[in-house]
């Protein structure tokens, strides 16, 4: 059974955006507001996720769980986009606009993810 090309660009987006939290920690650990501790940790965790989601969203009997952890790491990342938006050192010099326009568009990609989910 064959799933939809839209799941494939969703899971070959979040393999890559889950090598990256490997590839380029820094960049990752920065946004972890500080109220998190161990943000190494915490980068190579939801990096991990990223890359065993994305996996498991091309395989017709595991894309509903898949999608449904994608909506819960979507979920417990956000604090890291609102940090971003409120702390100007750690938000890579991106205009306030666009640094707005990323959290309703974690709403957008958590509905992307639901429509996988059954």
């Amino acid at each position: 059974m064959f799933l939809p090309w839209h799941l494939y660009l969703m899971a070959l987006l979040y393999l890559l955006a889950g090598i990256n939290h490997f590839r380029k920690p820094g960049m990752y650990i920065k946004i972890i507001p500080p109220v998190f501790k161990n943000p190494k940790l915490l980068n190579y965790l939801s990096g991990g996720a990223e890359i065993i989601l994305s996996v498991l969203l091309v395989f017709p009997f595991t894309s509903p769980f898949a999608a449904w952890g994608i909506i819960l790491l979507l979920i417990a990342v956000f604090p890291a986009n609102l940090y971003m938006f409120q702390n100007k050192k750690v938000s890579f010099g991106l205009p306030n606009w666009i640094l707005f326009v990323r959290l309703p568009l974690q709403l957008i990609l958590m509905y992307w993810a639901y429509l996988y989910t059954f």
